[in-house]
């Protein structure tokens, strides 16, 4: 296999590494199968504790990761309701907490309703966007201000899979740059009880699955260095 001309490299990524641990992960193991440095690169980066399917580019597949990049992506996970946090899922501790008991099923749909369709969503305080030519998260993390822009973002469907406060388990297909936590955010808002997203796997990217992804042992394992 030629990895310096290119190649796509499908991933399921673990909870806790960064999509840039992921790429020099393997760009270190593919130096070891073929003695050379093979520029890799990774198209729709995955939060810390999200897991799921990160596809990686090899040598002059690189230069196709933004075709990737603008594919319409799935995900799956859990939203707790009634529980807020800094940036809008458990990477930081918990800021405030209610009761949900009021919380009513028609509520849930309405607020679903609400967050499908064409919408516009701030992304959280704590991501990689860039404010003044800092990654916000670095901002936010020392306790400075940040005006964050919204964006127009497409959620092609929210499907609620089930419903056990206050977890609620969804399915949200939607457009490239939008960000699960501020729906999780903003889903808590519209229910007036707060809410952060507790669980997240990117099952789909364009015509890819997580189903047809190498853990990154399995690739290590079936790829063996010389």
């Amino acid at each position: 296999m030629n990895w310096g001309e290119g190649q796509f490299i499908l991933i399921d990524k673990p909870k806790t590494w960064t999509s840039f641990d992921v790429v020099a992960k393997i760009r270190n193991h593919l130096k070891g199968i073929t003695g050379q440095k093979i520029k890799v690169g990774h198209a729709g980066t995955l939060d810390p504790l999200a897991t799921g399917l990160l596809i990686l580019a090899s040598g002059k597949f690189t230069k196709k990761i933004d075709e990737i990049q603008s594919q319409n992506k799935v995900y799956e996970g859990v939203i707790e309701i009634g529980k807020t946090t800094p940036s809008y899922d458990l990477e930081t501790e918990v800021d405030s907490e209610v009761d949900v008991s009021t919380v009513t099923t028609a509520a849930i749909e309405q607020a679903k309703c609400q967050l499908t369709g064409e919408i516009e969503q701030f992304p959280p305080t704590y991501s990689a966007v860039r404010i003044d030519g800092v990654r916000a998260y670095k901002k936010a993390r020392k306790k400075e201000e940040i005006k964050m822009r919204p964006r127009e973002v497409t959620v092609y469907s929210f499907d609620l899979m089930k419903k056990e406060l206050p977890e609620i388990h969804f399915r949200i297909a939607c457009s490239k740059g939008t960000y699960i936590r501020s729906i999780a955010n903003d889903f808590g808002k519209l229910l007036g009880v707060g809410a952060y997203l507790k669980e997240l796997r990117r099952t789909e990217i364009g015509d890819f699955k997580s189903s047809e992804a190498f853990t990154i042992e399995s690739f290590i394992e079936t790829h063996p260095a010389q």
